[in-house]
């Protein structure tokens, strides 16, 4: 089925919003893999399943656009884990002593990594011009978050060959742009990563991570642009018509418990900012996610207003079903999974390549727990 086909077939439409997270995106490929296991039951355990055949829409931000992307090409989530356990290391390579003062980590060898497999996924030969968002080798729609620091705006870019800036004759057109240049664009987070400086068009914009945006979890936004009228997509609203899965990277509300104010200098708060902005925006696009869908699953948000799974508020009818899994990854919470072999400062960094094994025992674990296959029924 080609996208067009795909966008303009009956029945409800599924859509899949991963979260930023750096390498703690090994916590999201856990959830993924069970999602997709529970949804491969339901074919008979057909081999060849993977969740592109079920998926309509996917989106994601920094580490969730590398995800996100794989998924849109139709990649197993074990093929993705894999590519994230081969590649961790050159995703975080470590920048020059002068360097440092200006990010911590090298961009070079991410970016070949990302050339490198979507070329191998497009079936991109040698000789052959990188494939760009536009490529008929995506087999969902895709969108993917970034900021443009040039014009201090977030960019959520989509696949959408019906929307305004993805027409054909347009010399700006976003469908021409090279997608391993665009997922790079949303990784390029501050402190972290130097940016990405992509031509669009006769210009050049500066692009960094998307989790500086309200969009570091792009679940709300994802649903706004398959069905607010500008976006020119149009799907249906309704909880038997949308169907919303939200995917994040691991939270720690409580990382900063027992900090000392005078601890706050410039060299902290640069180092903070990135993961401050992450947790505030995956929180605000979650609760709206659950004010205007049913939510199904969910962990509370707070202590004031809980899990809202409940009827209220004021959306009724709700606009779509919805379903957010995370898991946070302070000591008590990875107690209570039974993880007490996991340490809290192993799992909570962006960067913390060398225990990618305890990432994925702490989202397997998770994943096992919250994700079931009730939770799909109907779509």
């Amino acid at each position: 089925m080609s996208i067009q086909d795909r966008m303009d077939a009956p029945g409800p439409k599924k859509l899949l919003a991963l979260d930023g997270g750096g390498i703690r995106g090994m916590i999201t490929l856990e959830f993924l893999a069970e999602i997709e296991s529970i949804l491969r039951q339901r074919t008979g355990n057909r081999a060849d399943f993977v969740l592109a055949d079920y998926f309509d829409y996917v989106a994601g931000t920094s580490t969730g656009a590398i995800i996100a992307a794989c998924v849109a090409m139709g990649m197993p989530v074990q093929t993705i884990t894999q590519f994230y356990q081969d590649n961790g290391k050159a995703m975080f390579d470590k920048a020059g002593l002068l360097r440092r003062f200006r990010y911590k980590y090298e961009d070079e060898k991410l970016a070949a990594k990302l050339r490198e497999v979507i070329r191998q996924q497009t079936a991109a030969r040698p000789g052959d011009a990188e494939p760009t968002l536009g490529t008929d080798k995506l087999r969902t729609l895709l969108m993917m978050v970034m900021r443009n620091a040039s014009t201090d705006s977030p960019w959520p870019v989509s696949s959408n060959p019906r929307a305004k800036y993805n027409q054909r004759n347009r010399a700006d057109c976003n469908l021409d742009l090279p997608l391993w240049e665009l997922i790079r664009a949303s990784t390029a987070a501050p402190v972290y990563f130097p940016p990405e400086v992509v031509r669009v068009g006769q210009k050049e914009f500066i692009f960094v991570d998307g989790g500086l945006t309200m969009y570091n979890n792009p679940a709300f936004i994802l649903f706004l642009m398959a069905t607010v009228a500008p976006y020119n997509l149009g799907w249906a609203t309704g909880e038997d018509r949308l169907l919303l899965v939200s995917v994040g990277t691991g939270s720690n509300p409580k990382a900063n418990e027992n900090l000392d104010p005078d601890e706050m200098n410039v060299l902290f708060n640069a180092a903070s900012v990135p993961s401050a902005l992450m947790y505030a925006a995956l929180n605000e696009q979650d609760m709206l996610c659950r004010v205007f869908g049913r939510c199904r699953a969910g962990a509370p948000l707070d202590r004031e207003i809980g899990d809202l799974h409940g009827p209220g508020g004021p959306a009724e009818p709700r606009l779509f079903t919805y379903m957010r899994y995370n898991c946070e990854l302070s000591r008590e919470a990875l107690d209570a999974l039974g993880l007490k072999h996991v340490k809290p400062e192993n799992v909570q960094r962006l960067d913390s390549i060398e225990h990618m094994d305890q990432l994925r025992d702490v989202g397997r674990t998770a994943a096992r727990r919250e994700v079931r296959a009730e939770h799909f029924a109907g779509f």
